[in-house]
């Protein structure tokens, strides 16, 4: 195969095929995206693509050119999201657990630390696609999330941070629903569609 033939995976796109630790509700955002892009959005662009296509010339034509170009990034979105959902291996932290799994900071633990300073903060360990600092919601594979992982009450751990090296000591551990902020279509996402109706 050429050189010219050949594609480098997108930077949204994940390098390599890993399991998507996620929980349900980060899990429904991402189907509740997919199929609005697939039933909502890319059907609404497709049709002022097809209508500017039939204004005739499209080199010069700007509703066709940015239709086209819409297309691809929804299109491309949806083999994002569609990978993401295949290889979703779902995580609930509400479901009981036994023993170190119960004590200890793994995978949608909800953990209150303090750093050394004194200053207490609480934060979920969510998938890579559900990080929102908001809610502090940090990914598992994140320096913070790696840092706490395997924790448990009591112990002191090195967040390896870009200014140096931060110690701090777990306070809690314990397991509970994470709600997830659930997708919200964009504003005036369907705009285009109802413009080429009038016309």
């Amino acid at each position: 195969m050429r050189k010219g033939f050949t594609r480098r995976p997108q930077p949204d796109e994940p390098t390599t095929q890993v399991k998507n630790y996620i929980t349900p509700g980060g899990l429904q955002r991402l189907k509740d995206e997919h199929r609005f892009l697939l039933t909502r959005e890319r059907p609404a662009v497709t049709k002022v693509v097809t209508w500017a296509a039939s204004n005739g010339d499209r080199s010069e034509n700007p509703d066709y050119q940015y239709g086209k170009r819409r297309l691809r990034q929804i299109d491309g979105r949806i083999r994002f999201l569609t990978k993401r959902i295949d290889a979703a291996e779902v995580v609930d932290p509400e479901r009981p657990r036994a023993g170190q799994a119960a004590t200890r900071a793994f995978f949608g633990a909800t953990v209150r630390y303090a750093n050394a300073a004194g200053m207490e903060r609480v934060v979920s360990i969510v998938g890579t696609d559900e990080v929102d600092l908001s809610r502090n919601h940090i990914s598992w594979v994140s320096p913070l999330g790696r840092a706490l992982m395997k924790s448990a009450a009591g112990d002191r751990v090195a967040l390896e941070a870009p200014g140096g090296t931060e110690n701090l000591t777990v306070l809690e551990v314990f397991y509970e629903r994470i709600s997830v902020e659930p997708f919200r279509e964009p504003p005036g996402a369907e705009a285009p569609a109802s413009s080429t109706e009038n016309v």
